[in-house]
Order: structure tokens, then C-alpha cells, then sequence
């Protein structure tokens, strides 16, 4: 794929653009979103994506259109997974409430930006040692039984850091919130926030769930600009997404699995086609639209049985307390 560096020039300023302006209109009203806002923020951010997406279809063909749909609705996935930690973060660092946009667009920036270094060593690590797709199909492979394996069990609690527990070190911070400011002075001394260090937080940890989702789309597409603008577009949503859904997460029993299933899949496609490039006959190339079947079907599945479990589960719970509750006398008259 052959991507001119005025079309990654434009791409960087309009995803710029369009965060700052998001930024803008949360600066202007700081406030807890409703239902309503939040889902057509999101429509707005996944028609954009559907919109590239077609972009690429139209003018470099179906393999890299399939490769950049393939790897948003990877990633976009992924980040929903996301969503529980933030919400622990949130609740450990008592963010209050109207403030918790301006935390999750900073943090997301962070984690942009963070992302977008992390894509380029790690397309320059693969183009030089064609060995790592072993590496990364391995370790995917393993994140997979990983997340199968604990699946039943909950994090109840955020563990800091490398990053965050230096940041806290090294610079004097404040125990109380003051409004949305991310610095103050305090007896003529400059101290940083709660509010700057639970940004850092979601910066940082968004990172280290890179570690997983980074390898997984390089897994379905080799091509840094489609690698860069799947993350883009799968974090950019991420906000609305966290008050959208911070009820329904629970509801999502399966999703660790749907989700196991996926990095599984994509861990071997990796295995199986550094094989096939190394002269294994026997071992497949997967075409892009086979895995992008593979996860959407997988993802599908893993949410309407998450929805019908949960309902099954209510309807029994009902049940049982019909079945419990006294019955009363007749009236006698």
C-alpha cells in the first residue's frame, strides 16, 4: 500500500481536528453526558470509521479495506475490554463526575500519541526481523489462555504502574481536587493535581493493553498507516463509549471469552503465515476476509449470548422470589 506522506500529513490534522474540537465542546460545559449524546457522538465517530473504511476500499482495493475494518473492529473490541479498567481507575481516584470527559479525552490523547510510537518501533522491528511474528503469535496465543483461563475472575482493584508510580514520585501533588486544573499553587509552590495523575493513569494503562491489541492487528495488516488509523478511530469513540456502557459492562459475561477467541485466532493466523513464508507447505495464509468473518461472527455470538445469559439469569432470579413470596388468605367475605 503505497501512502503519500501528504495523505498522512491529512490524516494526522483531521484526527487532531477532531479530537480538539471534541476537547473544545467538553471545556465549554464540563457535565456528566446523557444517554442520547453519547450514542450519537458514537454514531458520528463509527460512521467516520465505516466512511474511511469505504475510503480505502474504494481507492486500494478490498484486501486493504478488509485489513482496515478487520483491525478497527479488533481494536474496537479490545478497547471495550478497556473500559472496565477505567472504570476501577475512575473509582480509585474518585474523579467527580463532570470532570471524568475531560480525564478520558486527555488520557485517550495520551494513549494516542503513546500508540502511535509504539506502531512505528513496532513496524520497524517487524520489517527487519521477520522471526517477531513467531514472537507475536506466541504471545497473543498465550494472552488468549491467559484471559480464558481467568476468565471468572474480577479485578477489583487498580494496580499502579511503572510509569504512574514515577510520575507520583518525582512530582509534589496535592491530595484534593481543585475544579478541572491540572496544576495549583499551594504556599507559593506549584503542585500538580489528582486530576493530572489519573489522566497519566489512563494514559499509561491504555498502553500497556497495547501490548495485546498492537500485535493482534499487525496480525491482520502489515501496513503502519492502517495499523495507526484502526487504533486512531477505535480510541477516538472511546469516551462516549465509557458512559454509554459503563452500566451494560456487566452484561457482557462472555466478552473475556469472545474476546480469548479472537486473540487466539489471530495469534495463529500470525504463526501460520510466517510458516507458509518460510516455505511450510502445510501451513495456510488465512485471506483478510476470513478473519474479518472469524471476528465479527465470534464477536456476535459472544454478545447475544452475554444478553440472553443475563436475561435468563434475571427471569430465574424472578422466579425464585415469586416462588418465595407468602401467599395471603382469601378474604373470608
Amino acid at each position: 500500500m503505497n501512502v503519500p506522506a501528504w495523505l498522512w500529513v491529512v490524516t494526522v490534522v483531521g484526527l487532531i481536528t477532531v479530537i480538539f474540537f471534541d476537547f473544545y465542546l467538553i471545556s465549554r460545559n464540563p457535565r456528566d453526558p446523557s444517554m442520547r449524546e453519547c450514542t450519537g457522538w458514537i454514531g458520528v465517530y463509527v460512521g467516520l470509521a465505516v466512511l474511511f473504511g469505504l475510503g480505502v476500499l474504494l481507492t486500494s482495493g478490498p484486501q486493504y479495506g478488509g485489513e482496515f475494518f478487520a483491525g478497527w473492529i479488533t481494536e474496537y473490541s479490545l478497547s471495550v475490554d478497556n473500559l472496565f479498567v477505567f472504570v476501577i481507575i475512575m473509582s480509585s481516584f474518585a474523579v467527580p463526575r463532570e470532570y471524568r470527559q475531560k480525564v478520558l479525552s486527555i488520557g485517550i490523547v495520551i494513549a494516542l500519541v503513546m500508540r502511535g510510537i509504539f506502531i512505528l518501533v513496532g513496524y520497524e522491528a517487524i520489517t527487519r526481523f521477520d522471526w517477531l511474528f513467531y514472537v507475536f503469535g506466541a504471545f497473543l496465543v498465550y494472552t488468549a489462555w491467559k484471559l480464558m483461563a481467568h476468565k471468572d475472575e474480577e479485578e477489583d482493584e487498580f494496580k499502579e504502574n511503572a510509569m504512574l508510580r514515577f510520575v507520583k514520585k518525582i512530582v509534589p501533588a496535592t491530595d484534593t481536587y481543585s475544579g478541572a486544573r491540572m496544576t495549583v499553587k499551594v504556599s507559593g509552590r506549584r503542585m500538580v493535581t489528582p486530576m493530572l495523575i489519573v489522566m497519566v493513569a489512563i494514559g499509561t494503562t491504555d498502553l500497556l493493553f497495547a501490548l495485546d491489541s498492537i500485535p493482534a492487528i499487525f496480525g491482520l495488516t502489515k501496513e503502519p498507516y492502517l495499523v495507526f488509523t484502526a487504533n486512531a478511530f477505535a480510541l477516538m469513540g472511546l469516551r462516549q463509549l465509557f458512559f454509554l456502557i459503563g452500566g451494560l459492562l456487566d452484561k457482557l459475561v462472555y466478552l473475556s471469552i469472545g474476546l480469548s477467541v479472537v486473540l487466539g485466532f489471530i495469534g495463529l493466523k500470525l504463526i501460520s503465515e510466517a510458516l507458509h513464508h518460510d516455505g511450510v507447505s502445510w501451513a495456510p495464509e488465512i485471506p483478510i476476509l476470513v478473519s474479518l468473518g472469524i471476528i465479527v461472527g465470534t464477536l456476535a455470538v459472544t454478545t447475544v449470548a452475554s444478553l440472553w445469559k443475563v436475561r435468563r439469569d434475571r427471569d430465574k432470579e424472578l422466579d425464585s422470589l415469586a416462588d418465595e413470596a407468602p401467599v395471603s388468605d382469601p378474604d373470608p367475605a
